[in-house]
This record gives C-alpha cells, sequence and structure tokens, in this order.
C-alpha cells in the first residue's frame, strides 16, 4: 500500500484535493481527512499495485492545486519583492501583465506544468507527508525562478509601453503647440504600406534625405516612421485615413493616438475605391 498525507489549513484548498481526489479514476483509492495537531489533512491510500499511475494522477492534482491557489500570490510577491520601488498602482498593472502572458503563450509558458509535476513526482515517492506552503515555498526552485524571469519580462513590457505612452504625450503637446502648415492629407493605407496625398490629390514624398525629425526616440513606431515624420512637419488640419483593406493596425493606433480628433477614418470613398483597384491591379 502506498500513502500520501498533504497537509494545509486553507479549507478552499482542503476542499479541492478533496473534490479531486473523489474523482481519481483508479481502483483501491481511499480518501480521509482528519485534523492533527496544527494541520488539516488530506490522507489518500493507495492498495493497488500501479504506483506509476498512482504518483502520476496524485502528481496532477497537486500542480493543478498549486496552479489554482498559489501561482497568483506568488507573482504578486514576486513583483513585491524584486520591483518594490514601483507604485501600487504599476504594480498591479505588471500582474496584470503576467497573466497576459500566462494566457498568451502556447506552450504554458515553457511547461511550468511539468517543473511542478516532475517536483511533486519525485517527492511523494519518497516521502508519505507533504506540508504544502512549505513545498511551494522550499522545493520549486526551478518553478518560483521561472515565474521570477516571467515578472521580469512583464516589467520590460511595462516600461516600452510607459515610455511609448510618454512620447505619444510629447508629440500630442508638439502637435496642439504648432501652426498646420496645410489643412487636409490624405493617408491611404492597403497592407501596411502608407501613402502621403495632400488635398489637391498630389503625393507627398515621404523620403527621410528630406526630411527634419521632428522626434529623437529609441521607440520605432512601425515602418512608416517616416510617414509620421511627414505628418510632424507638415501638421495637418485634418488627415483622412483610408483603409483600403479596412484593417487597423498599431500605426494607425499610433497615429490617432497622436493626431486624435483631426483623424477621419475612410473606408469606401473614390480614393479608397481608386488604390484599392490598383493594389488590385498590381497583385
Amino acid at each position: 500500500m502506498k500513502s500520501i498525507c498533504i497537509k494545509n489549513n486553507n479549507q478552499d484548498i482542503i476542499n479541492y484535493l478533496l473534490d479531486s481526489c473523489l474523482n481519481i479514476d483508479l481502483n483501491s483509492i481511499y480518501i480521509s481527512n482528519h485534523t492533527f495537531s496544527i494541520y488539516e489533512n488530506v490522507i489518500i491510500h493507495y492498495c493497488g499495485n500501479d504506483y506509476e499511475a498512482f504518483y502520476d494522477i496524485i502528481s496532477n492534482i497537486l500542480c493543478d492545486c498549486i496552479i489554482t491557489y498559489y501561482e497568483e500570490p506568488l507573482i504578486k510577491r514576486l513583483i513585491n519583492f524584486d520591483y518594490f520601488y514601483f507604485s501600487d498602482i504599476e504594480k498591479r498593472h505588471i500582474f496584470d501583465m503576467c497573466l497576459e502572458i500566462l494566457e498568451d503563450i502556447e506552450d504554458d509558458y515553457y511547461c511550468r506544468e511539468d517543473l511542478i509535476k516532475n517536483a511533486i513526482y519525485y517527492y511523494i515517492k519518497k516521502e508519505k507527508s507533504m506540508i504544502l506552503d512549505g513545498f511551494v515555498n522550499f522545493r520549486l526552485y526551478d518553478y518560483v525562478k521561472l515565474m521570477d524571469s516571467l515578472v521580469d519580462s512583464a516589467v520590460n513590457r511595462y516600461l516600452i509601453e510607459k515610455e511609448y505612452l510618454e512620447f505619444v504625450n510629447i508629440l500630442k503637446l508638439y502637435i496642439n503647440s504648432s501652426v498646420p502648415t496645410q489643412n487636409l492629407v490624405h493617408l491611404i493605407y492597403s497592407n501596411s504600406y502608407a501613402t502621403l496625398v495632400d488635398e489637391n490629390k498630389q503625393i507627398i514624398s515621404t523620403n527621410d534625405e528630406i526630411l527634419k525629425a521632428k522626434y529623437l526616440s529609441d521607440i520605432s513606431f512601425s515602418v512608416n516612421d517616416y510617414v509620421l515624420n511627414t505628418l510632424l512637419n507638415i501638421i495637418p488640419k485634418k488627415i483622412i485615413i483610408h483603409l483600403t483593406d479596412n484593417y487597423v493596425d498599431e500605426f494607425i493606433n499610433t497615429l490617432q493616438l497622436i493626431f486624435e480628433n483631426r483623424i477621419t477614418i475612410c473606408n469606401d470613398c473614390n480614393l479608397c475605391q481608386l488604390y484599392r483597384l490598383n493594389t488590385n491591379i498590381k497583385q
């Protein structure tokens, strides 16, 4: 017979373990719940012979439990420890970014489940009891290290986003304090390629050799930086963006942030149809 006693004092965790153990699809499993000394104990007995299956099932249950109940508090603790100098609002934003990264990554953030399950598996093969809090804090070194790198990635993403927004605000201040040199500029946008046309339907050059940079930054907004630079030289009163393929990407979003109510979006005027037709002919 093989047995494992899991010790914890969080009733939600105890209930989670009991419910999960009751759904184990393996014969000869017996579960009990008792309070000994200072801990609530979930005791799992296995009287069968397929020990590897038993260890694997228990490892999966405990792994899911750790991710469900311990992962978010661990991330918050790492943020508070490594980045204590950020404000509470910034820490909350970084925490939300960590959750977004975990949700977006297809391979389960470099197989964090495998790191947890392997550590549990080898532990329960040797030991008959586990204080769950202590196991998470002192036995999951590789997992904690991985979560630490997750926090670092989120902080880097946050700082880039912060710099981006701060620089957008600088450009907005520049635009609002400058005198426009043209009333209207058309921006025809197709397949992430921008063409500028003035109100007389003449193409505006965006040759980088004739531009005087209106911003200096390490930030590259997109491959259309020279188009943005041209608009910052011209400072038009109004910009009509013609989306010939009806696609709004990061560059268009950036223009809307910078030029705000000067921007109008169009996708079905004569100019749109003309450039859409030219694009189809080229293809």
